[in-house]
């Protein structure tokens, strides 16, 4: 927000944002699913991990990179609602975590298949490095080529690395809860 004047092509480019909405998205039609009866398919539970996942993410990379940063200088003087901001970046992850490991998949998804959950996150930084190289902005500094290629490297790699080593603990943790 520069005085109030909403910049949509750079909100929606946030991951924090997109990944809300497809979230939403995807639990709407879990939840149409569920509703009507329909088994849930392996699409669904791939999805439904993957936004689990990815919510998850943006909740620690918020609270442990972000939180309290500097602002973009364009938002200088501006109050960024607290409440809105919270429920995305803390309180929303953390339901959707819970979400995920209390409702238990018709589909058993292998270990293997956790990996899938890298196709969005991958999408979403080819996304932003074309814009970002286009456009010159960034969503986030950790992604930001002036920071240094092996900064940008390093925290994409450790960001990749998280997505996997959840995905891959998430699987296995709701068929042990969904047992009992």
């Amino acid at each position: 927000m520069m005085h109030n004047l909403f910049r949509p092509t750079e909100y929606f480019a946030y991951f924090t944002i997109t990944s809300s909405l497809i979230t939403a998205i995807v639990l709407t039609l879990s939840a149409i699913q569920l509703f009507r009866g329909v088994a849930e398919t392996k699409l669904m539970s791939l999805s439904r991990l993957t936004m689990a996942v990815s919510m998850v993410i943006v909740g620690i990379i918020y609270n442990a990179l972000l939180r309290g940063g500097d602002p973009d200088p364009r938002d200088v003087g501006y109050a960024w609602p607290v409440l809105p901001n919270e429920v995305v970046h803390t309180y929303g992850p953390i339901l959707i975590f819970i979400e995920w490991m209390l409702t238990r998949t018709t589909i058993a998804l292998k270990i293997n298949q956790a990996f899938w959950v890298l196709l969005y996150p991958l999408a979403w930084l080819a996304f932003s490095f074309a814009r970002g190289l286009t456009q010159g902005w960034w969503p986030y500094w950790f992604i930001d080529p002036q920071y240094g290629i092996g900064t940008q490297a390093t925290w994409i790699l450790v960001i990749a690395v998280m997505f996997s080593v959840l995905a891959l603990g998430f699987i296995p943790a709701q068929r042990a809860i969904a047992r009992r």
